[in-house]
C-alpha cells in the first residue's frame, strides 16, 4: 500500500485513539460498542484477570512467560484510581494464586499519577509490595512524551525501595538515551519499544524511519553491554532480524534478555524464536477500556483495518 496514504491514516488511528468524545460516542451506541469490541478481541485476552490468566497458560504451552496488563489509563479522580488499583492487587492476587509465569505491567495514570504524583506514587507502592512475593517484575509502561518526566521521576522513587520494578522507554523519542544513562542506575528490567503515540517530529524519529531502527539498535547494544535485564519488545521481524545481525544471538541469549511481543501480534516469530533458543514473552491485555490500546496496534500498522473488517464480518 502507498506509504504517503499511511502515514497519515496512522496519524489518524492515534488521534482517534486520545479522542475521547469519540470514545464516548462510539461506546455509547450499542451497535457501534458491538462492533468495536469484536475488533479489540484480537488484541485483548478478554474481559476478566481470569481470562489473561488463560491466555498465559496457553503461552506457556508454547514456551512463553507472560506480561499481563489491565487496560486503562488517564484516570483523572481519585475514587477511580483506587477501584482500578484494587483491580490490580486482584490480579496480583490471582497470578499468585493460578502460579503462572507472569510480570504485570500498568500505566501511572491508570492509579492516579494525574490526579496527583504522590497518590500515584502510594498506589503504584501497593502495587510493588503485592508483586515482590511473585519472584517477576511489575513493568511500568511508557506514555506520551508529555508525562515521560513524571513518569521517571515516579519510577525512580518507586524502585529505591523495589528491586523488582521494571521501566519502559520507547526509542522514537530523542531524549531516550539520557533517559536510558538514567535508569541504568537502577536493577529493574528496561522494556525497549519503539513507541506507539502521536508524537511531534521535533520530539520524536518518524516511524518507519532508518533513524528510528538505528535508535532501537543502539539503546538495546547500551543495554546488552551493561548486562543489564531487557525486555526486546518488538513484532517488527526486519527489526528482530537486524537486531540478531548487529548484536549476535550469543548477546541476545544471555541470561535476563527476552524477546517480547503482544498478544495477536508476531505470534509465528516470537514461536519462531522460542524454538530457536530465545527466552520469550506474550504481552497481554485484559479488561473492557481497550479503546486506547486497541486502536494503537492498528495505527501501528493501518493495513490492519482490513483485518478489522475480516473480524467484523466473521463475529
Amino acid at each position: 500500500m502507498n506509504e504517503t496514504f499511511l502515514e497519515p491514516a496512522a496519524d489518524t488511528l492515534r488521534a482517534w485513539a486520545l479522542d475521547e468524545e469519540l470514545k464516548r460516542t462510539v461506546l455509547a451506541s450499542p451497535p457501534l460498542a458491538a462492533a468495536a469490541e469484536r475488533i479489540a478481541r484480537r488484541y485483548t485476552a478478554g474481559a476478566t484477570a481470569d481470562h489473561a490468566i488463560d491466555a498465559v497458560r496457553a503461552g506457556v504451552r508454547r514456551g512463553h512467560t507472560g506480561n499481563i496488563d489491565y487496560a486503562g489509563e488517564s484516570i483523572r479522580d481519585a475514587a477511580t484510581a483506587r477501584h482500578e488499583t484494587d483491580v490490580f492487587l486482584g490480579l496480583i492476587d490471582a497470578v499468585r494464586a493460578a502460579d503462572v509465569p507472569t510480570a504485570i505491567s500498568f500505566d501511572l495514570s491508570h492509579v492516579g499519577s494525574l490526579v496527583d504524583p504522590e497518590l500515584g506514587l502510594a498506589h503504584a507502592r501497593e502495587l510493588a509490595a503485592a508483586s515482590a512475593p511473585l519472584g517477576t517484575a511489575l513493568m511500568i509502561s511508557a506514555e506520551g512524551s508529555d508525562r515521560t518526566d513524571l513518569v521517571l521521576d515516579l519510577y525512580e522513587a518507586l524502585s529505591a525501595e523495589f528491586d523488582h520494578v521494571g521501566i519502559t522507554l520507547q526509542a522514537r523519542l530523542h531524549r531516550t538515551p539520557a533517559d536510558l544513562r538514567r535508569v541504568l542506575r537502577r536493577p529493574g528490567p528496561v522494556r525497549l519499544v519503539k513507541g506507539a503515540f502521536l508524537e511531534a517530529d521535533d520530539v520524536a524519529h518518524k516511524r518507519g524511519s532508518a533513524e528510528l531502527t538505528d535508535a532501537y539498535l543502539d539503546l538495546a547494544g547500551e543495554l546488552l553491554a551493561a548486562r543489564h535485564p531487557v525486555l526486546l519488545a518488538t513484532h517488527d521481524e526486519a527489526l528482530v532480524d537486524a537486531l540478531r545481525e548487529r548484536h549476535g544471538d550469543d548477546a541476545l541469549q544471555a541470561p535476563g534478555v527476552e524477546f517480547e511481543m503482544l498478544q495477536g501480534l508476531g505470534t509465528e516469530l516470537l514461536d519462531r524464536l522460542h524454538h530457536e533458543g530465545f527466552r520469550t514473552r506474550e504481552y497481554l491485555i485484559f479488561g473492557d477500556n481497550w479503546w486506547l490500546y486497541a486502536l494503537n496496534r492498528i495505527a501501528e500498522d493501518p493495513t490492519r483495518v482490513i483485518t478489522a473488517l475480516a473480524d467484523l464480518r466473521q463475529a
